[in-house]
């Protein structure tokens, strides 16, 4: 090779490399500006795009659109029609005299409605679990006296403890006859479905499936990061358990991260929302293995009213509404529920997240209610296990806090409860942070509780929780240095993506 042919080689590939990146740089963002997202979510890509080159294009292809392949939307679209509506034997229980009574109930009643396909059903009983001791005693009694069957559904199944404990009461149940089913999303519980563990419950009979299975080869097929957060239990169409609380006992569950222990809430229900629980567990179970699940044999409220079996106090006659979310079909609509629920507080406004990374819509509804005269609190621990929300979310605090919001630091552990109480009279408890992961990527599930008494007893632990949550110094924690300021903002830049 003469020297003119290495100068054209030397010059020609640098510019074919630079043209190459112009090119993917002008389409890319011309992709993201036409997916029309939030202002901050599109930024936060055209950012990234823009000042990280060939890295930014890799991390756009992998999580930049919420992508499910086709195969699994058409069997959403299949499994909706068959779950995600009342069925006919509950249709005697739905609560619709919402007319003559509080405006509050009727309105989150009918948004929830039109978003997520189900109603709210009276008479229900609730039960409280503060303590993961107590919730785990009472799982494992319910699972022992099932005779039909238990369905359980979880993010994470971490061995060790109580849990461990939960999965020998499953293969006790097995072993009996009883049809004993568990749903792990694939990342989240990805070391217990590899497990010995796993294996043996397996081969006692207990069906462990993966939610959402995730390999390098679907890496550009689906988005990996979609997951399944719900956490929820079944059994016997007599007793359902929702709430914060994965399959872990806290006492064994990352001890070393330095967060202390998680605090989490767990509400056993009776009723015909059991009904309600049982379709969302049948139609992600559908979604991963194709096999259809019956809804019949929903138990009546008089049936349910006797279901107490701890010293926990129980709420009775209680209209609940499920809201199961997720990416797909519905993608805005716990974050459109969300929005409501804090427009409609007219008194009071307690919330409680271990990850606070609200966007603009959230920031603006809080603040509009904190200078309409509201008492908003946020609850959230002094230290999560994630370094990019804990940044991301202490950006907010000034803007917050001198709008009226109370922000309490949470200093008994990882805070994992995710709450909401408007006014004392509606109570929301579920899976779903106050963050963009949990409005648009993962699947959740929110219980919507229209009982005055239901919505006290969460206040009232809302309250324990603020006597170990001081509130925000604003005019001390404006005195942080500049360092900290920086990583914070630099995080709100992400926080969209977070």
């Amino acid at each position: 090779m003469n020297a003119s042919d290495s100068f054209f080689f030397a010059t020609l590939i640098p510019a074919l490399i630079l043209l190459a990146d112009l090119c993917i740089r002008i389409g890319l963002s011309l992709r993201v500006v036409m997916q029309k997202r939030s202002y901050s979510t599109t930024m936060a890509w055209l950012l990234i795009i823009v000042f990280l080159p060939f890295i930014g294009y890799a991390l756009y292809l992998l999580f930049g659109e919420n992508r499910l392949p086709e195969w699994r939307l058409k069997r959403m679209r299949q499994s909706r029609d068959l779950y995600l509506r009342p069925p006919d034997n509950l249709l005697p229980f739905i609560e619709d005299e919402w007319h003559g009574g509080n405006i509050l109930y009727s309105s989150l009643h009918r948004l929830a409605q039109k978003s997520f396909g189900m109603p709210a059903l009276r008479g229900n009983s609730l039960q409280l679990y503060t303590e993961p001791a107590s919730f785990f005693a009472a799982l494992i009694r319910d699972i022992d006296e099932a005779e039909s069957f238990c369905y359980l559904q979880f993010y994470i199944w971490s061995q060790g403890g109580e849990a461990d404990a939960v999965a020998e009461a499953l293969i006790r149940a097995a072993n009996r006859g009883v049809d004993c089913r568990v749903l792990l999303d694939d990342i989240g519980s990805r070391p217990f479905l590899r497990s010995r563990a796993a294996r043996i419950m397996r081969q006692a009979g207990v069906r462990v499936e993966k939610s959402l299975p995730a390999a390098l080869i679907w890496m550009f097929f689906t988005r990996l990061d979609i997951r399944n957060h719900r956490k929820l239990v079944v059994i016997d169409n007599m007793i359902a358990y929702s709430g914060s609380q994965n399959m872990a006992d806290p006492a064994y569950f990352k001890a070393a991260a330095g967060v202390g222990e998680w605090i989490d809430l767990m509400a056993r229900l009776g009723g015909p929302v059991v009904g309600e629980l049982k379709a969302v567990f049948a139609h992600d179970w559908f979604q991963e293995t194709g096999e259809l699940i019956s809804l019949e044999e929903i138990p009546t409220p008089d049936t349910s009213a006797s279901c107490q079996v701890t010293d926990e106090p129980m709420v009775r006659h209680a209209p609940v509404q499920l809201a199961p979310s997720g990416p797909g079909l519905t993608p805005d609509a716990i974050h459109s529920l969300l929005l409501t629920t804090i427009y409609s507080a007219r008194s009071q406004l307690i919330m409680t997240t271990p990850y606070f990374i609200p966007d603009d819509g959230v920031v603006e509804a809080l603040e509009a209610a904190a200078l309409r005269g509201v008492d908003v609190r946020v609850i959230v621990p002094v230290r999560c296990d994630s370094r990019l929300a804990h940044h991301a979310s202490r950006a907010r605090f000034d803007e917050l806090a001198s709008a009226g919001v109370r922000i309490c630091l949470f200093s008994g552990g990882l805070l994992h409860a995710k709450t909401i109480c408007v006014d004392q009279q509606v109570a929301l408890i579920g899976s779903v942070n106050l963050d963009m992961r949990s409005f648009w990527l993962n699947f959740e599930a929110t219980l919507i509780v229209y009982c005055a008494g239901f919505a006290r007893l969460l206040a009232d632990e809302q309250k324990r929780y603020m006597e170990h949550a001081p509130e925000l110094d604003l005019e001390a924690f404006r005195k942080r240095g500049w360092w900290p300021q920086f990583k914070e903002n630099l995080c709100l830049l992400v926080s969209p993506l977070l």
